[in-house]
């Protein structure tokens, strides 16, 4: 290999890596756009993690009269609280990994929706919307 095809090789790596910087930048920029936004209408909004499996994926999470929204430049969802069965505060991820903050646990449905918070926003949270377990279930 000569020293011109090693030099656009590392180039096209660097060039690769600045990229995926780039973006990663902006898809936070655009979580604080989405923050901005809901904040006017949320009970309470911030910045999430929505855990699935290993994948940790950056999210604007707010918390309306009706449903909790969760939204990033690649995807916009929702649950409506009337089919939230369960709402659960921990420490741990469904799978056992230890995380730094707290772990809303949504179950509804037989399905669980995690997203990891930081403590401040934990706070925030289980006073907006308090832990409840299925047998305890009241209107949120």
């Amino acid at each position: 290999m000569t020293q011109l095809e090693t030099l656009t090789v590392i180039g096209v790596i660097v060039l690769a890596i600045l990229v995926w910087v780039y973006f990663r930048m902006r898809s936070k920029d655009h979580v604080d756009q989405v923050l901005a936004k809901q904040k006017a209408s949320a009970r309470v909004c911030s910045r999430a993690c929505l855990l699935e499996g290993m994948e940790q994926i950056p999210v604007a999470l707010a918390l309306t009269a009706e449903t909790i929204n969760y939204e990033n430049r690649d995807l916009q969802a929702s649950i409506d609280l009337a089919v939230i069965e369960e709402v659960e505060y921990d420490d741990e991820t469904a799978t056992g990994h230890t995380v730094a903050g707290k772990v809303l646990r949504l179950r509804a449905h037989n399905h669980a929706f995690e997203f990891m918070l930081d403590l401040p926003s934990a706070k925030q949270w289980e006073t907006a919307l308090p832990a409840r377990r299925i047998d305890r279930a009241k209107a949120v």
